[in-house]
């Protein structure tokens, strides 16, 4: 399952693949802070966090991005 949300968040989202048997989530984000609410949930609901990647592809800007793997 591929998660990529605005910077809003995808908490309903997280909150119903918590709740699934959806068995490894990738998920992007470009926002730290939603990210770690959304991740906080998965994890909750069983996931392990499996690789999370900093990706900073915009040169002149201090935003980055995150790539990040959770495993059943």
């Amino acid at each position: 399952m591929a998660l990529d949300p605005p910077r809003a968040g995808a908490k309903a989202q997280a909150e119903a693949l918590a709740a699934s048997a959806v068995p490894v989530v990738a998920a992007v984000s470009c926002n730290p802070a939603t990210f770690a609410r959304d991740a906080r949930i998965l994890i909750d609901g069983g996931y392990r966090l499996d690789r999370v990647t900093p990706i900073d592809q915009f040169l002149w800007s201090p935003h980055i991005e995150l790539v990040a793997t959770f495993r059943r």
